[in-house]
């Protein structure tokens, strides 16, 4: 479903430097699959899902979804195959435009089979699709979206990025601008999506409990490489001070973040 080849990314610092991200990382994700990508801060984290999306350039390396070797398409092209959720509320939505309109913006991306023919046909089931949410948009359908909540945004945002049908779902941080309680909303909703949607998907967080709990697999990223690939009975017997152990065991340093450590 993903598959990443010796994947390298690096940025200008001026002056003949260049910082490298992502240093030769390789991955192999199943379909179906669900993994969480943990790592200290400026580990490559949010660069490896905006080269999967096509959104940064690769110096050298290959990207495949769906068997297909789409190294070369562009953001766009590759947008039929992936749904994604950042970290701001604010950064997924139009929020001049109306909840309808942004819904109807999100399904045009998605296969023609999926698409709903009537606008009224299409009001309806977004409707009842909203309504599912539990967050009152159903009745708000004619809003703009400028004003919702952060946690109805971010909602809106994930039934966007699902509706399209992808096979792949990205997600950066999208519960960390939250409330702990529209956060576990969303948390929720985003396995519902993931079990009635039948996605892959890779889910970037700082909270290392969430991150055993929601996957079957726990990646750990550390300076561009990965550096432990959790899965099976292996990760089932971890919890969060046996992850900090394993990090300072590779890598005979600390764990940066102490949010991170959250049991």
């Amino acid at each position: 479903m993903v598959r990443i080849e010796d994947v390298v990314v690096s940025f200008d610092l001026g002056g003949g430097q260049e910082h490298t991200v992502l240093n030769k990382l390789s991955l192999e994700v199943k379909q179906g699959q669900t993994v969480s990508i943990i790592g200290s801060n400026g580990a490559g984290k949010s660069t490896l899902l905006n080269s999967i999306a096509g959104s940064i350039p690769l110096h050298a390396g290959h990207i495949h979804l769906n068997g297909e070797d789409v190294t070369s398409w562009a953001e766009w092209e590759r947008a039929r195959y992936l749904g994604r959720v950042r970290q701001d509320p604010m950064a997924g939505t139009a929020g001049e435009m109306t909840v309808i309109d942004n819904l109807a913006l999100a399904a045009r991306k998605g296969p023609r089979r999926f698409r709903i023919a009537t606008p009224p046909r299409f009001a309806r089931e977004m409707e009842r699709k909203l309504a599912e949410l539990g967050m009152g948009l159903e009745s708000r359908l004619r809003e703009n979206v400028s004003r919702l909540s952060g946690g109805q945004r971010q909602a809106l945002t994930l039934l966007m990025a699902v509706i399209s049908h992808p096979t792949i779902l990205l997600l950066d941080e999208h519960t960390a601008a939250l409330d702990p309680a529209n956060a576990e909303i969303v948390d929720a909703l985003t396995r519902r999506f993931i079990n009635e949607y039948d996605l892959t998907a890779l889910i970037i967080t700082h909270d290392m409990k969430r991150a055993l709990e929601q996957a079957s697999r726990v990646i750990m990223m550390h300076e561009g490489e990965i550096i432990a690939d959790l899965s099976g009975p292996e990760k089932e017997k971890m919890n969060v001070a046996a992850l900090v152990r394993l990090f300072k065991k590779v890598r005979g340093s600390e764990y940066a973040e102490d949010r991170d450590l959250l049991i």
